[in-house]
């Protein structure tokens, strides 16, 4: 499949039901995103609680993600690790039951030096053909792929060409698009960011508030792609609470699976440990915050 990496690509939610994976809900959330128009399904990144799963239920996931997408977006499958040979596992398995591509996180904990990055990246790229994603979001892994490093995989790799920018600064958008180019495609990974990423050269966003809202954030996306910022600023202001409260008050992804479940999109917000359920006060300000959006 070729894809094109712009528009809103929906970092999907795991849903569980008695501790275990909800593939029926799973699947039908994949339809209700697809139907309101999304570019593409990011399964098992850090909103899917890929922490958690162990690799089995890791790639039933990816497997149902892309059963029930039946090739009308692309699946880009979490498939990224600390340990090089666990990330080459899990991108084998996930290609062979039907990922279009693959995210790639930079290596967490260990926190590896740039060249040890190029090296992880390097030889997780020899081992597909598929698109690979970057994934630079170092509040979580402790580590940014500096620029340099994005550079030299783009160049080196002509299926590396693409990276989720989760570092918080737009100025990142403009650095590397100065440093890379044309062989750079950049997806904004903070939704309340969307607008000025796109501004700067970003082609779209991995969204979490797409999980309850997919419509409203895929106007958004396309509205401001097509040029139209004053009107995409006045959708960003009307849904500024969902794209910053309503998506991170109690950390991702807790507090999306609880405004999922207070909207009556999700009907079990449960999380696995040690993340747990948003506390009661939370939840009525969560109420509010959403109270009178139309999230159809």
């Amino acid at each position: 499949m070729s894809i094109e990496f712009h528009g809103v690509f929906t970092a999907l939610v795991t849903p569980f039901r008695n501790g275990k994976v909800d593939f029926d809900t799973l699947t039908a959330l994949v339809e209700r995103q697809i139907t309101a128009g999304v570019s593409g399904l990011v399964p098992v990144g850090t909103t899917g609680e890929s922490p958690t799963l162990d690799s089995s239920e890791h790639i039933a996931v990816i497997e149902a993600v892309a059963a029930a997408a039946r090739g009308r977006v692309p699946v880009i499958a979490g498939t990224g690790a600390n340990a090089t040979r666990e990330a080459l596992e899990l991108t084998r398995e996930a290609g062979r039951v039907g990922a279009d591509a693959f995210l790639q996180v930079a290596p967490y904990y260990n926190k590896p030096s740039q060249e040890g990055l190029f090296a992880h990246f390097s030889e997780i790229a020899r081992a597909t053909e598929k698109p690979i994603v970057l994934y630079s979001i170092p509040g979580r892994c402790g580590i940014e792929i500096s620029i340099e490093t994005v550079r030299r995989l783009a160049e080196t790799f002509p299926h590396v060409r693409t990276i989720k920018e989760a570092g918080g600064t737009v100025t990142r958008v403009t650095d590397l698009r100065a440093a890379c180019g044309e062989n750079i495609t950049i997806l904004c990974g903070d939704d309340g960011l969307t607008l000025p990423f796109i501004a700067c050269g970003a082609t779209g966003v991995v969204s979490v508030a797409s999980n309850v809202a997919p419509g409203v954030i895929v106007r958004l996306a396309r509205t401001a792609l097509d040029g139209d910022f004053k009107r995409a600023e006045a959708m960003q202001r009307q849904y500024h609470n969902l794209l910053t409260e309503a998506v991170f008050l109690d950390g991702n992804p807790v507090t999306i699976k609880e405004v999922m479940h207070v909207a009556g999109v999700l009907d079990s917000p449960d999380v696995r440990l040690p993340l747990v359920r948003t506390s009661s006060a939370n939840r009525e300000r969560l109420r509010a915050a959403i109270e009178g959006l139309d999230l159809a």
